[in-house]
This record gives structure tokens, sequence and C-alpha cells, in this order.
């Protein structure tokens, strides 16, 4: 299930799961330790928000996202640059009626704060200042092509002119494997939550990893081989 195939740049090696394998991760973090998900998905959107700002602290920032966990995530990173005046917008692979759990649950939130939620692919590249493009689009569960309308986002924004950040695995990439499914998005860089995917090795822009707050015992339980990599922040840098 797991394998170790990343480095911290101080040596520390970091475990890669498949994508089966960080379901059980989630599933043991929520079932049976009592993490919410709501917890990790605001962990998520912090240190996204702070990876954003730190990576590309000009211009203005457009949240491409979907449904599910991944969208969620980028929702909440939406929040949280709009609180420290980033200005942002919000672009919705879908109506925001037609979210579910966790990812309506952060769009009502930005909706009581007047934060400006667009839908449709055509919205991606409306802006002409500098902008930053978060790829919050499908994240780790992909296992089939991806079609119109998500694939139409996907060359939205591999065609913008600004940097593209995606959120755990570069929308369209099977993260177990690597391989595209029909399309995928292609980031300058990848912010990777609680342990790489194995998959990401075909990656070769920058990749981070986020702390999301799973504590060791859920990878003891798993028998995932797991030393804490983060210090002092939430986020390193990983080397293949």
């Amino acid at each position: 299930m797991t394998q170790n195939t990343f480095r911290t740049p101080a040596g520390c090696e970091v475990t890669a799961v498949t994508a089966a394998g960080m379901r059980e991760v989630d599933r043991v973090a929520v079932e049976e330790v009592g993490l919410q998900l709501l917890q990790m998905m605001e962990n998520a959107g912090r240190a996204l928000s702070r990876h954003v700002r730190e990576a590309h602290d000009d211009g203005s920032v457009v949240v491409v996202a979907g449904n599910g966990g991944n969208g969620g995530g980028g929702l909440t990173c939406a929040r949280h640059l709009a609180n420290r005046d980033v200005p942002v917008r919000v672009v919705l692979d879908r109506e925001p009626a037609e979210l579910s759990g966790a990812a309506a649950h952060q769009c009502r939130i930005l909706e009581a704060m007047d934060l400006g939620v667009a839908t449709g692919p055509e919205a991606v590249s409306r802006f002409d200042e500098p902008t930053v493009l978060v790829d919050a689009l499908i994240g780790y569960g992909v296992s089939r092509e991806v079609r119109p309308p998500a694939a139409d986002y996907v060359r939205e924004l591999n065609a913008a002119s600004g940097p593209v950040v995606s959120l755990d695995v570069p929308s369209g990439m099977d993260a177990t494997t690597g391989d595209t499914r029909g399309v995928r998005v292609h980031p300058d860089r990848t912010l990777t939550l609680a342990l790489p995917k194995t998959g990401l090795d075909a990656v070769e822009e920058a990749l981070s990893l986020a702390d999301i707050g799973i504590p060791a015992a859920v990878y003891d339980r798993l028998d995932i081989d797991y030393e804490p990599p983060f210090d002092e922040t939430d986020r390193v840098e990983l080397v293949g």
C-alpha cells in the first residue's frame, strides 16, 4: 500500500500512499480517531492560502473549485485569503446550489461574506490583472477520464497566463500511477496534503506537503511508516 519515494530537504523520509491508501487514512482519522472533515479542511485551506501568499505575493487570486473535499479546501483557502485582504474570486464548476456536504458549507460562508462566486469555464481567464490560479477541482479521487465540464476548466487553467497552484494532486492526474486521465492540470506548484501520493513522482514542478492535523496514531493503525516531517511550520518542500 505504501512506498517511501519522497524526502524533505533535511533528509526525512516521507511515505507515499496510493489513492486507496489515502482513503483509508481519511476513514481511520474520521471514524476511529475522531477528527472531523471540517477540521482537516480548515487546516488544508489555511496552509494553501499561506502557500499561495508566500509563493506568489503579487496580484489577485482565482480559486477554481469543484465539489467534495478538494473543492472545499479551495473554498476555505479563498476565505483565508479574503480575511487577509488578498483580492480573491471563486470559480465553481457547477452552480452553488449543486454543491453538497462540506463544499456546500464552505460556499455558504463565502456567500455570507459577499465574496464573488462565478461559474463557467470562461470565468477562469476573465481577469486582466496578474492572477494566481488555484486548482481545487478534483483531488486524489479521479479514477476515469476527465470529461466536460470538468475538462473545460482544466483546459482553461492550462491556458491561463498566471501561475497555477494545485491542491493535493493536479486535477486529472491519477494519484496512484501519475497517469493523465484524459486531460490534467500542469501546475507550477502542487501542495499535497497529509502524505504525498505515489503518482506525484510524475510531477516535475515544485512539490510541498501540508500538515492537516492527522496524528501519527492514524498511520500507526494502518502500518504506515511515519516520521513527522514538520517542524515549526505546517509545510515542507519535498524532493523525489
